[in-house]
């Protein structure tokens, strides 16, 4: 037993392994070796049999290894950043890592590269995320806050391309995800254990790469795309991450109190829209309408014809109607961010700022009108599929719901029923019947929600009943994967889309509209990157529709232009500064000014021109 335990102990460390994986132990001791380590002794049976494939293998691998993870140190967080020259950088984080594993002993190398490389690869993830959210949301992925719509994703997942497809993807991520930290981990080890075994070698190239990346810092040396050839790309998103989630803790902070601040919170209910009463009122969020459709070369054309009749069709009617731009604090999704900007004259950009608002006393809009005593309101959700606490934050008494609608038609892809079948059941449960109250709605109109596929049609309002009679349109209708993939397919669905919204909402007005009849309408945030453009701005299109001509009046030092469609030189403000302005405008003798003490933070600035000559309701 002496002699075998003696050969024993002469295996190689992986620290001795030539750098084709082969071992450089005597042949002698081969056959011990297979027989303590089983398949091991196999492997190396193969390496010595084959030992050009087996070096060719063992280059690749270290190869795709190095690949891997110089591809995650310069990875960019946005699409378009995916190009050649991004990667034909020197990373300093690749620099720094390789001379701290030469100087470690074996033991503590082999430990801290398996550590960095599976933060590496959850830093990847993170990147993919923002590259995600990016071209989806127009911004980077919160850690803190952002979670929550990896879940409002997947169900979006579900209500576009099915159960089985949802599911599938869902399982994928996570395994890509476990494999992404995996793979890096194992890839870091592998590449420390090389230069272990080509010290001298790997030393002087860490040198020479790092005079390199000095010299190019220095000068400023950058690709022909303007990009620094010397990258210090991780280092910074991580300094941005660690600050993004200090701001947003202290934003959580400063927000909660500055929601408890309410110019208007106090106001009695006979001093508040003294200028509207009598009047029924629909406040109404198109999704996706954004400033893209009434702008953008491709789409604009249709949109614009439909607004332009439209806005004819409502004078001959007897109608006036003026338009304006809102920056919303969304954008590509979170609608209920712009809703809840919208109606609370708060900048509501965040999660926690929704959360935070929603569960406190701040006047909205909708709850004003509940105030006065002299509205009933009501709320139209068809894209509500469960319970809705924000009802009471929002003030209204009752909400329709996507189950309280009575729809038993098909799923337009996520929206539940078309815009046109929500609007009937508006008329059937609430507008149309007798009331000892005027009626003050919330609606939202879902049928020009991303994927943009298929898109309902309008028909005669008699012939919408149940929402049967949209099967057959249903299934004519394009297939959203075929829409969503085409760059160009896609803005074109969404206009059609823009269109079919406006229209229903519009032919509803003229044929169920009376003469007390108010509409407020405008979208939520503009369509993602894919369709709106890189870099395109926050703004949404924002109308007021009235017959009695009073109501315009009121606002006539908005500067709005006339018609639904505002003009390139109509004033944009903040959507957050909409409240204040319309509290002023329909209050006593035109409106209560808010008062100074409560002057508003830049989140909820308020842009200049309003009338200042008014009393001032009392703070809370």
């Amino acid at each position: 037993m002496l002699p075998l335990f003696s050969r024993s102990r002469q295996r190689p460390t992986p620290d001795e392994t030539t750098l084709d994986g082969q071992d450089g132990a005597p042949e002698d001791t081969v056959g011990v070796r297979t027989e303590r380590t089983g398949t091991g002794g196999g492997l190396r049976q193969w390496r010595q049999r084959y030992p050009a494939v087996a070096r060719a293998v063992a280059w690749t691998v270290t190869g795709l290894s190095g690949a891997l993870v110089f591809i995650a140190l310069l990875m960019p967080t946005t699409l378009p950043g995916l190009t050649v020259e991004t990667f034909l950088r020197i990373p300093v984080e690749a620099i720094f890592g390789a001379a701290l594993l030469l100087l470690l002993p074996p033991v503590s190398r082999r430990v801290v590269a398996a550590l960095g490389g599976a933060v590496l690869g959850a830093l990847t993830i993170l990147n993919l995320l923002d590259i995600g959210f990016n071209e989806f949301l127009g911004r980077g992925f919160n850690v803190v806050l952002d979670w929550i719509l990896l879940d409002d994703a997947q169900s979006y997942m579900k209500d576009s391309l099915g159960p089985t497809v949802a599911t599938a993807a869902s399982i994928g991520a996570v395994v890509l995800a476990l494999l992404v930290v995996v793979l890096m981990a194992l890839a870091v080890v592998r590449l420390s254990n090389v230069m272990a075994r080509n010290s001298a070698v790997a030393t002087r190239g860490t040198l020479v790469l790092g005079t390199v990346w000095v010299v190019c810092a220095a000068f400023g040396v950058q690709s022909a795309g303007g990009q620094a050839f010397a990258s210090r790309t991780t280092v910074a998103r991580v300094q941005d991450r660690a600050e993004r989630v200090g701001k947003t803790l202290e934003d959580e902070r400063k927000f909660a109190k500055e929601a408890k601040v309410d110019a208007y919170g106090s106001t009695p209910g006979d001093q508040l829209l003294t200028g509207l009463r009598g009047k029924d009122m629909i406040f109404t969020f198109i999704e996706s309408y954004g400033r893209a459709a009434i702008e953008d070369p491709l789409i604009a054309p249709g949109v614009d014809k439909v607004l332009d009749r439209q806005t004819k069709r409502l004078r001959e009617a007897g109608y006036a109607s003026k338009s304006g731009w809102l920056t919303s604090a969304t954008y590509g999704g979170s609608s209920w961010l712009g809703h809840s900007t919208f109606l609370s004259g708060l900048w509501i950009d965040n999660q926690n700022r929704y959360r935070t608002v929603t569960a406190g006393d701040h006047l909205s809009i909708t709850r004003a009108f509940k105030r006065t005593g002299a509205w009933r309101t009501v709320g139209i959700m068809p894209g509500v599929t469960k319970g809705w606490p924000e009802a009471k934050f929002y003030g209204l008494d009752h909400v329709y719901d996507s189950r309280e609608m009575g729809y038993q038609g098909p799923k337009f892809s996520w929206s539940t029923m078309p815009d046109q079948y929500a609007l009937s059941a508006f008329e059937r449960l609430e507008h149309g019947k007798k009331r000892d109250k005027p009626l003050m709605s919330e609606i939202i109109l879902t049928s020009s929600h991303q994927p943009w596929a298929p898109i309902p049609k309008t028909i005669p309002w008699s012939e919408v009943g149940d929402g049967s009679v949209y099967q057959p349109i249903q299934k004519a209708g394009e297939d959203p994967k075929d829409v969503f993939t085409d760059s160009t397919k896609v803005r074109t669905e969404y206009g059609r889309s823009i269109q079919y919204s406006v229209n229903s909402l519009i032919d509803y007005v003229l044929k169920y509209g009376k003469k007390n009849t108010v509409l407020v309408f405008l979208g939520d945030h503009q369509p993602l990157a894919r369709v709106s453009g890189e870099n395109a701005s926050r703004d949404v299109p924002v109308a007021i529709v009235a017959r009695d001509k009073k109501v315009l009046d009121r606002i006539s030092d908005w500067h709005w232009h006339d018609g639904l469609k505002p003009g390139p030189k109509t004033p944009v403000w903040k959507m957050s500064s909409f409240r204040d302005r319309f509290l002023h405008a329909y209050g006593p003798d035109g409106g209560a000014k808010p008062s100074p003490s409560a002057s508003p933070s830049p989140s909820s600035e308020k842009p200049s021109g309003k009338p200042s000559a008014t009393p001032s309701p009392s703070k809370k």
